[in-house]
């Protein structure tokens, strides 16, 4: 590996063999760095480093189809052809051969494989800072083990450094129950190291590795130990709910007092091409779900792909008076209906909705292409999000260590702009909550499964369609050792 961090698009085997390859090595000039001895420098380890935080730019295909899987909303684009592997995702038809669950696989253990990198060679030299690094590496690892067992269940666990060849023929899946022990572990570890605030954006801080590990504990149904992750972050006093909820999303109101970890993205440091989704800095989602506007004053906002429609269910959600439904869709015949002069292609499935938390805006100066260029940031884990994961889990918790009434109540209070909304903390509401508050951020489809509501999303099988398939081709480079997920 050269010093330059670059960005790759490989499987876990193609990224192993290029790590470990020692006729790659045998061929460099004398004095080039290499794999075996890149790490002599505090430089040296906080450039790999960046190189795992890097591939969390590619977790926006997480995000989008967190929501088209789930019952928030369709596909759309412009054709039902049109990216044929999310229109399959959208009707619960993914086979092993689906390309964008490949991409996930790929995307999520080429982080860890970086992560690896820097854990084989930990012990190469002492710096100061270098506990904190470590930590952050943890938090990283264990946020892209997490992505792989949401979506696939049992995944392989290699967390020692980087594996050889021979060692992909050998390695088997690992129960998630026994993946999410060793990022327990993993993140214990690295919550003592971590600062509640860092002075570079997007950084892993400690109320980031409790709120992750609360997740965790909340997905195995390890509902006291929930409690008391979100508990730490909760009391720590670091974050707050932005006043107006019209804000949070807007460009110029990233990494707000609400954010507990953001995904930070560029439209201006690196292009990419549609032959190379990974290479981005930008978020590629973004681009992908504006309206196909043709013409006329459509400020503020770009034209997109029309993907992630948002359905009518999900705006009948709300109450009225509740202001996050303006700020979370956007009424696309509303919009014209004021704007006469505008115009636009409806797309497949279209439903007159848009996802406006996400959606791309004409004054995003970007690099090219920005069609998929986009700087809006990933807010990967809200305060809000964090609350509501409280009541709930005090809620199903034997023994509650908090009043889940108070962390509903903020939520709606902010959201109605006033105390009179307010409603019982039941299981129930708090889970309706999540779907009101958190539409469009890519939670949804996880919510349903775990508590057992997927039923509604059409086309779902239970039994099934809890995971998905695991890419055919990493079982075939496994050697054909692994097991594919039920019904696959």
């Amino acid at each position: 590996m050269y010093n330059k961090i670059t960005k790759i698009a490989a499987t876990l085997l193609v990224i192993i063999s290029i790590q470990s390859c020692d006729d790659y090595l045998e061929i460099l000039p004398p004095g080039q760095e290499n794999s075996e001895n890149f790490f002599n420098t505090p430089d040296n380890y906080q450039d790999a480093l960046v190189g795992v935080y890097d591939l969390l730019s590619t977790t926006y295909l997480n995000n989008i189809l967190g929501e088209i899987a789930s019952d928030n909303s369709l596909c759309g684009g412009e054709s039902p052809t049109d990216v044929l592997d999310w229109q399959q995702i959208d009707d619960m038809i993914q086979t092993p051969d689906n390309g964008a669950l490949r991409n996930i696989f790929q995307w999520m253990y080429a982080g860890i494989s970086r992560a690896n990198y820097i854990v084989e060679f930990q012990d190469n030299i002492d710096f100061d800072g270098k506990d904190q690094l470590l930590a952050e590496n943890l938090f990283l690892r264990s946020y892209y083990y997490f992505e792989l067992v949401k979506f696939f269940g049992d995944v392989p666990l290699y967390t020692d450094g980087r594996i050889t060849i021979d060692e992909t023929q050998a390695i088997d899946r690992t129960p998630s129950a026994d993946v999410y022990a060793r990022l327990e572990v993993d993140l214990m570890n690295a919550i003592p190291e971590l600062p509640w605030t860092q002075t570079q954006n997007g950084r892993a801080t400690k109320g980031a590795a409790w709120a992750l590990l609360g997740k965790i504990y909340l997905y195995q149904e390890k509902f006291t130990e929930a409690a008391q992750a979100f508990n730490e972050v909760i009391n720590s006093g670091q974050y707050q709910l932005v006043q107006d909820f019209n804000t949070i999303f807007l460009n110029n109101n990233e990494n707000n007092e609400e954010s507990v970890f953001e995904i930070q993205y560029s439209g201006t440091q690196e292009g990419a091409s549609f032959g190379c989704f990974q290479c981005v800095e930008g978020n590629v989602a973004v681009g992908f779900m504006g309206p196909r506007f043709l013409g006329g004053n459509f400020s503020p906002y770009a034209s997109g792909f029309s993907f992630n429609v948002p359905v009518q269910d999900v705006v009948d959600s709300y109450q009225a008076g509740d202001t996050r439904l303006a700020s979370t869709v956007l009424d696309i015949n509303a919009f014209v209906a004021a704007r006469p002069d505008v115009s636009f292609n409806e797309g497949s499935e279209h439903t007159g909705y848009f996802n406006l938390k996400y959606i791309p805006y004409a004054n995003d100066n970007v690099i090219q292409d920005a069609n998929i260029n986009r700087s809006n940031n990933y807010r990967a884990i809200r305060f809000a999000d964090v609350l509501l994961m409280a009541a709930e889990a005090n809620l199903r918790a034997p023994a509650p260590i908090a009043n889940p009434q108070t962390f509903l109540d903020a939520v709606r209070d902010r959201a109605f702009g006033n105390t009179l909304n307010r409603i019982p903390a039941t299981l129930e509401n708090v889970l309706d909550e999540r779907r009101r508050e958190l539409a469009g951020e890519g939670h949804r489809f996880f919510d349903q499964v775990r508590t057992g509501q997927a039923s509604t999303i059409p086309g779902f099988t239970p039994g099934k369609n809890e995971v998905f398939p695991i890419p055919r081709i990493e079982i075939e480079l496994a050697g054909n050792r692994w097991p594919q997920n039920a019904g696959y």
